[in-house]
């Protein structure tokens, strides 16, 4: 049991660091040995878990969708709202979130891993939209799909924006600004105006996601995963 907790941590350790250095420097002018050294691991102990670079890589970016667990809302279009904000959040705070964005977007990184994130987002805001028509929270001409294309494709926008402009410090403005222009052309009045957008709501749903993964067992220990805010 020992051994493998330890294990855990050593890998853990290892993508937390290529994450720092995925983000810091892109993927084609990462090394091995930064990671290495960041990390505080052998080569070895570091092979055993990735045993390339891409592999590497691919572990980041299927990090990003650990130690977070959204609580199902009263109201869909509420609970896309908080997983906009709460990812903003992290994105700035978690190296693993920010590194995932940068491996996820440009051409050649969706022929080097594949385009599964943007995809697994996707059919997440899709989901969660065809959930809000059938409570009746969309106006009669919103197409879920079309929406949840619109939606993804434009925070996707706004990240890029935030983070070339401002370094994402504006990011969870930015992304409460953009829910603010665009929910009106899809939620029923009744419900848009209950709906939550603020800025500050990110701090607190991504702290309630990170309790309740933690709660699930999801995360050993949450000081390993966040950055220091």
């Amino acid at each position: 049991m020992v051994r493998q907790e330890r294990a855990i941590r050593t890998r853990r350790a290892i993508l937390n660091a290529a994450a720092s250095v995925f983000d810091e420097r892109g993927y084609e002018a990462a090394t091995i040995g930064e990671v290495l050294a960041r990390a505080g691991v052998t080569k070895g102990a570091l092979y055993f878990h990735f045993p390339s670079k891409q592999a590497l890589a691919e572990g980041v970016l299927a990090e990003q969708f650990s130690g977070f667990v959204l609580a199902p809302r009263a109201s869909k279009l509420q609970e896309l709202v908080d997983m906009g904000l709460a990812l903003a959040y992290r994105m700035r705070r978690n190296p693993v979130v920010s590194a995932s964005a940068r491996l996820s977007l440009g051409q050649e990184m969706g022929v080097i891993f594949g385009t599964w994130t943007i995809t697994t987002w996707l059919e997440a805001t899709e989901k969660v939209l065809r959930e809000a028509r059938e409570q009746g929270e969309l106006l009669p001409h919103v197409d879920p799909a079309e929406s949840a294309w619109v939606f993804s494709a434009a925070w996707t926008g706004v990240q890029v924006y935030s983070h070339t402009l401002a370094g994402r410090e504006d990011l969870e403005r930015r992304v409460s600004a953009l829910f603010e222009h665009l929910l009106p052309s899809i939620a029923v009045p009744a419900v848009l105006g209950k709906l939550v957008t603020d800025p500050a709501r990110a701090a607190e749903v991504a702290a309630e996601g990170e309790r309740l993964a933690a709660e699930a067992g999801e995360l050993g220990d949450l000081d390993e995963v966040a950055a220091p805010a």
